[in-house]
């Protein structure tokens, strides 16, 4: 069983990145089925206790970021790392194509409308990472974001846009939102493997599409753009963590124990009671124990 390094998956800042040299599958982190599910039991449990003072504080807001090739297991880490959560406190959003309305905006305003509130998380599947991915990927789609032509000037976009969210993060770190980045590193191989169990399982066909096939064609195209996107935006305030996501027990492991560290980095704590306030409680306190006599 191997320990939890966390440092050993983050992108450094300013640090050029070869997807090929991050590993997509690490030895176990844990020694077996049942030791996996008490250790994520024990992370679930701890987040929730955290979350209950980080809704209390109502001070910060954490954003949670995931970015993935198909089939790489986002919805899983969600669902099982964040199980313990009180939706009150929580908001997911899974950004897909664009609207008509949202195109009339600029690439970071539909996202932006979805930010955390002080006090919640937000977890964004897929987020406004897909503008220098997706769209970098298949240009097509750019063109039709009725962006004017002086303005598509080759590399000049992706820097830009690069710029864009970096300066956005800068801002949202400076008011008190912290924001984790999570690009879960699976192999073309693994993926295959997973497509052909969508096939093959008939409760896991409707997870597939053609349109998964068309995509798996432009993998290494995906790579390069992922690989600029976390040189350019990896920051100490908004860092990107690789997480190895051949092994999904791993993955939830890696995941949920950054985001843990992500919280116990806060400066926390439940509202002070005032004396006035204590003597009110006292009072009330006096009233309610009077009802039983």
């Amino acid at each position: 069983m191997s320990k939890i390094r966390l440092k050993d998956f983050r992108v450094v800042e300013g640090r050029k990145v070869a997807l090929k040299k991050w590993p997509t599958d690490i030895p176990k982190m844990y020694s077996s089925k049942d030791a996996y599910k008490e250790k994520l039991g024990e992370h679930v449990k701890e987040l929730s206790e955290l979350q209950q003072i980080h809704y209390a504080d109502d001070r910060y807001a954490v954003l949670l970021i995931f970015q993935a090739m198909d089939a790489a297991g986002k919805d899983g880490v969600i669902r099982h790392v964040m199980s313990g959560i009180n939706p009150q406190g929580c908001q997911v959003f899974s950004f897909k194509h664009p609207s008509r309305k949202e195109l009339d905006h600029d690439f970071l305003w539909r996202t932006n409308c979805a930010l955390p509130e002080r006090g919640r998380i937000g977890i964004f599947n897929r987020s406004y990472y897909e503008e220098v991915l997706i769209v970098r990927v298949h240009p097509e789609i750019l063109m039709s974001q009725k962006i004017p032509k002086d303005l598509l000037n080759g590399n000049d976009v992706w820097k830009n846009r690069f710029r864009s969210i970096n300066n956005m993060e800068h801002h949202l770190y400076h008011n008190g939102t912290r924001i984790v980045k999570f690009f879960l590193h699976l192999s073309k191989e693994e993926q295959r493997k997973r497509f052909l169990r969508r096939i093959d399982e008939h409760e896991k066909n409707w997870k597939f599409s053609i349109a998964d096939i068309e995509e798996r064609k432009y993998w290494d195209d995906y790579m390069r753009a992922y690989e600029e996107c976390l040189e350019a935006t990896s920051t100490e305030r908004a860092p990107w963590y690789v997480v190895p996501a051949d092994d999904k027990k791993n993955a939830r492991l890696i995941v949920s124990s950054i985001i843990l560290e992500t919280f116990k980095s806060l400066n926390m704590s439940y509202p002070e009671t005032s004396d006035e306030r204590h003597e009110e409680l006292l009072k009330i306190r006096e009233m309610l124990v009077a009802e039983e006599e």
